[in-house]
């Protein structure tokens, strides 16, 4: 008997999960605003992590078997979620052979994209391959066949689409980005290569590794993503670049400029934003919590993208955050909250896009501007 087995038989993986949602409460009562919004948003938080953490690593984690679930969405946030995505996620292995099929629907972006491990187990989640909407090959029924391997099949069809893996690739995430809401969403299905029976039951091993690594994802996700919000109020009111470098090893896309940063207002100030808008694919901008989970779009206006701005007639865009309507174009709300962290994307910008310019004003003069 292997000591995972032992562990769950005994209850001692049961006992080290529960202790690792105690332990990760220690992030929010750490070093962190103490206000009671953002204690009561911290504590939830930490249970949609768990919520989504279990989802992901004990019902969905064989990689024999996977399946496309939506883990972050409305209640299950982490990382600066963007409103206008909705991200599907599976668990997949070096070690197979995967093909996803579907319809492209009519969503503006759409990726594919292969990591290595998860938030939780610290060293990052570095890509091993990335598919994007412009190589996808598409049939004129709307119809695509995508292959997942370590090395391009040497018989891939004219009609199939490449997706590389590595040994060690364990995530497949899929992307879908819809500048509006009649948008409709892509059409997937993935399935192993090669299976011809179903995986076997649920085994102790597999869930003490499932119970394991939901303790980590829920304590990792929470430190890494609060260290950022500590680390964005370096520039607080600002929209400096974020580091591509760590961009990449956290799993965003290469082919996306973004700006992570931190907002604070009074009750009676507005947060001006002014850029000039470069060629790209389109953009977008978001309001979060301290948490860096998006405010809530299903009833706020928090977020706005390049589908949805008022342009200004010499084709720059200007954002303005404030608690109450300054009687502007493009105004986004704060929901209740007074601080938090915010994020403006150029998806595909050609060249080095610009940094938008901010400014903190009374809320009186926004309308006077020019």
């Amino acid at each position: 008997m292997s000591d995972k087995h032992q562990r769950v038989i005994d209850g001692r993986a049961w006992n080290d999960f529960c202790d690792a949602l105690k332990s990760a409460g220690s992030i929010v009562l750490g070093d962190q605003p103490d206000d009671p919004l953002t204690r009561a948003e911290g504590f939830r938080y930490l249970s949609r992590l768990a919520r989504a953490a279990l989802q992901t690593f004990v019902e969905h984690n064989d990689p024999r078997a996977p399946v496309l679930q939506r883990v972050v969405h409305e209640t299950a946030k982490m990382g600066a979620d963007n409103p206008d995505a909705a991200y599907f996620n599976a668990a997949i292995s070096g070690e197979h052979t995967y093909r996803i099929t579907g319809r492209r629907g009519t969503v503006r972006f759409l990726s594919f994209a292969t990591q290595v491990g998860h938030y939780g187990r610290g060293n990052g989640m570095p890509p091993t391959g990335q598919l994007g909407s412009d190589e996808l090959v598409v049939a004129p029924d709307g119809t695509f066949d995508v292959v997942l391997a370590c090395e391009r099949p040497s018989d891939l069809g004219p009609g199939q689409s490449f997706l590389s893996m590595t040994p060690e690739t364990g995530t497949l995430l899929v992307r879908q980005v819809r500048l509006r809401p009649d948008e409709q969403l892509a059409e997937l299905s993935i399935r192993r290569v090669g299976a011809h029976t179903h995986p076997p039951p649920l085994s102790p091993e597999m869930l003490a590794d499932g119970l394991e690594s939901s303790g980590q994802l829920v304590n990792g996700a929470a430190m890494l993503f609060a260290a950022w919000s500590r680390m964005f109020q370096e520039h607080t009111n600002r929209l400096p670049r974020f580091d591509p470098e760590i961009n990449a090893r956290f799993g965003g896309l290469a082919d996306v400029a973004y700006y992570h940063s931190y907002w604070r207002l009074g009750e009676d100030e507005a947060l001006v934003i002014d850029t000039p808008v470069p060629p790209c694919d389109h953009w977008n901008f978001q309001l979060n919590n301290h948490w860096m989970e998006s405010l809530d779009y299903r009833y706020f206006r928090i977020h706005i993208n390049s589908a949805t701005a008022v342009a200004r007639p010499d084709g720059s865009v200007r954002v303005v955050v404030a608690a109450r309507d300054p009687g502007v174009a493009n105004w986004l709300e704060t929901a209740g909250h007074s601080f938090g962290t915010m994020c403006w994307r150029w998806w595909q910008p050609a060249g080095d896009p610009p940094e938008p310019r901010c400014r903190v004003l009374p809320i009186s003069e926004v309308k006077d501007l020019p």
